[in-house]
């Protein structure tokens, strides 16, 4: 597992997190959130005691928090309480903060975009439409991405039908045809 160390500011407030390979997430110091959300002289009580709560109310969050050796302030690696992105959204939910109101917000919007999207898939379509072109790709690549999306769940589905299973047999093959495709250029 490869690891990145790095730290994130909020409000001016460090974040420690790691970004790791292998899962491709980031992990974000509990600890250090806590501190921003709550400005807690002590940040590591108010986890404990977080903690426990959520347990007596039936929460598996702090359960399936895991730790990660983080660099502490004597510059040393110590073995810290890291959350990924989804688990911090959840914790921040738990923790009563003005801070963590606007993230609550964003949160609810998001999910009821989500349900939407469900409901109606062509705003999923939409959306993606907006955000490429808002990430300065052109209309050109747009399309030629959306068709490559279609043409790659054509062959998927095929596969499918003649029996094999997604995971190594599709990898194998997508690997077949990718360097196939690169030697005969």
């Amino acid at each position: 597992m490869t690891q990145t160390n790095a730290i994130k500011i909020f409000e001016e407030k460090k974040v420690r997190a790691v970004w790791d390979d292998q899962t491709e997430e980031w992990y974000f110091s509990v600890i250090d959130v806590i501190a921003v959300l709550t400005e807690s002289e002590r940040p590591r009580k108010y986890w404990d005691d977080l903690k426990r709560k959520l347990k007596k109310e039936g929460s598996q969050l702090s359960e399936d928090i895991g730790q990660l050796k983080l660099p502490a302030s004597d510059g040393k690696l110590y073995k810290t309480d890291v959350a990924t992105t989804e688990q911090l959204f959840r914790l921040i939910q738990s923790v009563p903060s003005p801070k963590a109101e606007p993230f609550k917000l964003w949160m609810a919007q998001v999910a009821k975009e989500r349900l939407d999207q469900i409901q109606d898939p062509e705003l999923s379509i939409n959306q993606a439409l907006m955000d490429y072109k808002r990430l300065g790709y052109s209309d050109n690549w747009i399309n030629q991405r959306l068709k490559s999306i279609e043409i790659r769940k054509e062959l998927t589905d095929e596969w499918k039908r003649h029996g094999l299973q997604e995971g190594v047999q599709f990898a194998t093959l997508t690997d077949i045809i990718y360097q196939t495709k690169s030697n005969n250029k």
